[in-house]
């Protein structure tokens, strides 16, 4: 493992991962490059490619879309992170509010999975008999189908909410449900959007599986 990046591409690597948890957001490429003592985009972008091909990042156009993967958290020995996208309702479905620049150290065992994860803090109380109280933040790992049961992270129109998704042989069918009483179940329509699977609850600093 320690072979798999050259001490260059490594430098260039523990600058990424360094700048995302003091500020938010990966490095430009000015940042890059001032941080190597490099003095073109050119050089940066070679080595932004070999971490790239080594499959410790990936990367779309531009510098801010850099995301280490879960083989360069293990070279750099260093917790994975995820961000936190924002705040979102166990409750009636709101607006997200969007949080930037905040991301969270996660699991190894978690880090593993190659599907993308990010987290959401959680306004209300619509989840409280999943364990899912008013306060706590969620992982959400992104996924494309779903079993009846799975607690979703599902956007409704420009809504976000939390429910537990339900798919049954009777009426009303397929649903959303909330694990509270107070609410009422939401009937799946055309609107409604299931974004990914909540796999983890952060309560008091510690992680909790999702049931």
């Amino acid at each position: 493992m320690k072979n798999v990046a050259t001490a260059r591409q490594k430098d260039l690597l523990t600058f990424v991962y360094e700048h995302i948890v003091t500020t938010g957001y990966p490095p430009t490429f000015e940042e890059m490059r001032e941080a190597l003592g490099v003095s073109s985009n050119q050089s940066i972008l070679d080595l932004l490619d070999k971490l790239q091909r080594l499959g410790l990042i990936k990367r779309e156009n531009g510098s801010r879309t850099l995301a280490i993967l879960h083989l360069g958290y293990k070279v750099l020995g260093r917790p994975a992170l995820a961000p936190v996208l924002g705040t979102t309702t166990a409750g009636l479905p709101a607006e997200s509010i969007e949080i930037t620049g905040e991301w969270h150290p996660i699991s190894a065992d978690v880090a593993r999975l190659k599907e993308e994860m990010f987290m959401l803090k959680i306004s209300g109380d619509s989840m409280i008999n999943a364990g899912i109280d008013d306060g706590d933040a969620v992982l959400v790992q992104t996924m494309k189908e779903f079993v009846s049961g799975d607690i979703v992270f599902a956007e409704i129109g420009d809504e976000g909410t939390v429910k537990r998704f339900m798919s049954d042989d009777k009426p009303p069918y397929v649903y959303l449900k909330p694990e509270n009483p107070n609410y009422k179940n939401i009937l799946f329509t055309d609107d409604v959007r299931l974004k990914g699977k909540v796999i983890s609850i952060l309560k008091n600093s510690q992680w909790v599986s999702a049931k």
